[in-house]
C-alpha cells in the first residue's frame, strides 16, 4: 500500500470518530424548553451514544420534552439541574393526579427527591362550603375528588360521606414536609437520579460522556480554563491581554497615520482643480499703514443717517445696520463706505477693499470732511 493510500484511511478513520465522537451536542425541542445533554439525549436528534441507557427523551407534536418511563405514561420534562442530577415533571394532559395514581418508578433509574402521602377521597358534598381545594380533572358534575395530606381533613374526610380513592406518595417539591389540608396535586413532581454520577463534574464546569460505546464508564471533560488553578489563569489572562492591546493600539496608530497621509496628498489635486476652474486671486499678506488708513475720509452719521449710497446702509463687514452718530471711513477709489473701527481693523491686515476687493492707488486723495 503506497503513501498517499495510507493517509487516505488515517484521514477516513478519524473523520468517521469525529462524525461518532464529535456529534454530541447540546439539543432542545424548542426554544424554551430545557436543554438536553448527556447522561440524556433526545431521539432522532441526538444519537444514542450521546446519552445513559434509560435515558432517553423524546419531542412530541407539541414539541415538548417527553420522558417515557417503563410503567407509566409519558411526562412531560419541565426542567433539569445536571449539578445537583434533579429533574421536574408534569403530565402534558393537565391531569397530573390521574397519573400519579399510576406512577411507577421502578426499572427507570430515577426516585422522588422527597415523598409525602396524600389521600384521596370521592366527596358528594359542596366543597365551597368546607373551603377545600378539589382535583377538577377528576371531579364530575355530581361528585369531587378531594387530596389531602392533613390528619384532621382525613378524619373529617373519612367520616363524611366520601369514599375512599387510594392513598399513593407523590415526590415532592419542597424539603420539608407540610401538612397539606387539600391540594390539587398540579404542581410537578421532583425526581432524581443516583448513576450516571456526573453531579460534581457539572458543578465544576465540565460535562460527563460515555468513555467508549461498549461500557457504561463515564468520563468528566473540563475545559482547561477550569483546570489551572485561579492565579495561573489570571497570568494567562493578563500575559494575552497585554500584547493584543499593544497590537490593537499600533494598529490603530497605523491606520490613522495612513489616512492622515493619504488626506494630504489629495489635497493638492483638490486644490489644483479648483485652481482649474477659477484661478485664485493675487493676496495681499500686509495691510496699510496708520497715516495712510488716516488719511481716508470719516464721516459721523446725524439723527437722519443720510449715506452716499442710501441702499448701502449696513457694514459688508460687521453686517450691522448704520445707526445716527456712528462713524463711517470709506474708501476713495471705491466709495465703499464702513464702520471706522471695522475697516481700520481689516485695511492693517489687508489693503484691499472687503468688498471690491479692488486695492488702492499708491497716493489716495484725502477729502476733508
Amino acid at each position: 500500500m503506497d503513501t498517499h493510500s495510507t493517509v487516505q484511511i488515517v484521514l477516513f478513520l478519524a473523520f468517521t470518530r469525529f462524525l461518532v465522537t464529535g456529534a454530541c451536542f447540546d439539543s432542545t425541542c424548542d426554544r424554551t424548553g430545557p436543554l438536553i445533554r448527556f447522561p440524556f439525549w433526545l431521539q432522532n436528534l441526538q444519537p444514542e451514544q450521546c446519552g445513559y441507557p434509560g435515558f432517553r427523551l423524546s419531542c412530541d407534536s407539541s414539541n415538548m420534552t417527553v420522558l417515557e418511563l417503563p410503567n407509566s405514561a409519558p411526562l412531560t420534562v419541565q426542567a433539569i439541574d445536571y449539578a445537583t442530577q434533579e429533574l421536574w415533571l408534569n403530565d402534558p394532559s393537565d391531569c397530573l393526579p390521574s397519573r400519579l395514581l399510576t406512577l411507577n418508578l421502578s426499572g427507570s433509574p430515577f426516585a422522588g427527591v422527597y415523598y409525602q402521602d396524600f389521600t384521596l377521597f370521592n366527596c358528594s358534598f359542596d366543597y365551597r362550603v368546607y373551603r377545600l381545594n378539589p382535583i377538577a380533572c377528576l371531579s364530575g358534575q355530581n361528585y369531587t375528588v378531594f387530596a389531602t395530606s392533613s390528619a384532621k381533613a382525613l378524619r373529617f374526610l373519612a367520616s363524611s360521606s366520601c369514599s375512599l380513592i387510594a392513598t399513593i406518595a407523590v415526590p415532592v417539591q419542597w424539603s420539608y414536609f407540610e401538612q397539606v389540608l387539600s391540594s390539587d396535586l398540579s404542581d410537578n413532581i421532583r425526581l432524581t437520579w443516583g448513576a450516571p454520577s456526573c453531579g460534581k463534574c457539572e458543578s465544576q464546569g465540565g460535562r460527563c460522556r460515555l468513555k467508549s460505546n461498549s461500557s457504561n464508564k463515564i468520563d468528566c471533560q473540563i475545559s482547561p480554563s477550569h483546570r489551572l488553578p485561579k492565579g495561573a489563569r489570571y497570568a494567562i489572562i493578563i500575559g494575552a491581554g497585554i500584547p493584543a492591546f499593544l497590537f490593537f493600539n499600533a494598529l490603530v496608530c497605523f491606520l490613522l497615520r495612513r489616512i492622515r497621509v493619504c488626506w494630504r496628498r489629495g489635497r493638492p489635486e483638490v486644490e489644483f482643480t479648483l485652481s482649474v476652474v477659477a484661478p485664485p486671486r493675487p493676496v495681499m499678506t500686509t495691510g496699510l499703514d496708520e497715516p495712510t488708513i488716516a488719511s481716508y475720509p470719516r464721516t459721523v452719521l446725524g439723527e437722519s443717517r443720510r449715506l452716499p449710497n442710501p441702499e448701502h446702509n449696513v457694514c459688508p463687514i460687521c453686517l450691522s445696520e448704520y445707526q445716527p452718530k456712528d462713524t463711517l471711513r470709506t474708501i476713495p477709489d471705491c466709495q465703499h463706505c464702513f464702520h471706522a473701527d471695522c475697516i481700520d481693523e481689516w485695511l492693517r491686515l489687508n489693503a484691499a477693499c472687503p468688498v471690491c476687493r479692488n486695492f488702492p492707488k499708491s497716493s489716495a486723495p484725502v477729502h476733508a470732511l
